[in-house]
């Protein structure tokens, strides 16, 4: 059973969600809230597996609720997709450097956004070739000084080119025929870059093969 906490302030939005969620068989939405703080409050209270963060929030934006509740050791299962009206949220780059998984915007269709639930809950991150994109854009525009982490030391050439592909927005599946090596291969670099590169999610692997200089805009 994968547990929802929807965190939004506009009730309406709450309560479809929660229709559309609670009607999949394996899906379960165990609680809302409409503030920041609320929302930290449900994670903890009910350590969801997947929260549906609205960044536009009272009494503690959902951009501070996510970090707060990504850098809690208590809740290490626990995977947030923001919420936005817009694609490209001014916020989007610090929800991912939290550690986000990816996001949504609200009028998405129903079900990509019971496949998004399904595909964070598995540790992927929901992050298309053109949204990577947006972000490298993004951080370019913020940065121009590549400054490689002490521990990309540790990464094979391998893992360095499946880090440049996750850089670039592609799935497992992708990876693998891109590399000629099987999804499960794939997934396996996968996870080891996250452990050496000590990130807890797959999105944050996006912004770290930019500013590692592995992917840049305009490469892909």
């Amino acid at each position: 059973m994968i547990r929802v906490l929807i965190a939004d302030d506009q009730t309406l939005i709450r309560a479809g969600f929660k229709a559309l969620l609670n009607a999949e068989p394996n899906m379960e939405v165990v609680a809302e809230a409409g503030t920041g703080r609320d929302a930290v409050a449900m994670a903890k209270a009910h350590r969801p597996d997947v929260i549906l963060m609205d960044i536009r929030m009272p009494d503690g934006d959902g951009l501070a609720a996510a970090a707060q509740i990504l850098g809690d050791p208590a809740l290490p299962g626990t995977h947030v997709i923001i919420l936005t009206t817009f694609e490209l949220d001014e916020y989007i780059i610090e929800a991912v450097r939290a550690g986000a998984a990816g996001f949504l915007v609200k009028d998405t269709e129903p079900e990509e956004l019971i496949r998004a639930v399904r595909v964070v809950h598995d540790g992927d991150a929901l992050l298309s070739p053109s949204v990577a994109r947006k972000i490298m854009a993004r951080l370019a525009a913020q940065t121009r000084i590549v400054t490689p982490p002490p521990e990309l030391a540790q990464v094979t050439e391998r893992e360095r080119q499946v880090l440049a592909l996750v850089g670039e927005g592609l799935n497992n599946a992708e990876i693998a025929a891109r590399l000629f090596i099987t999804p499960l291969t794939a997934k396996t670099h996968v996870s080891r870059i996250m452990t050496k590169l000590m990130v807890r999610d797959r999105a944050q692997l996006v912004v770290l093969a930019y500013e590692s200089g592995l992917v840049r805009p305009g490469w892909t």
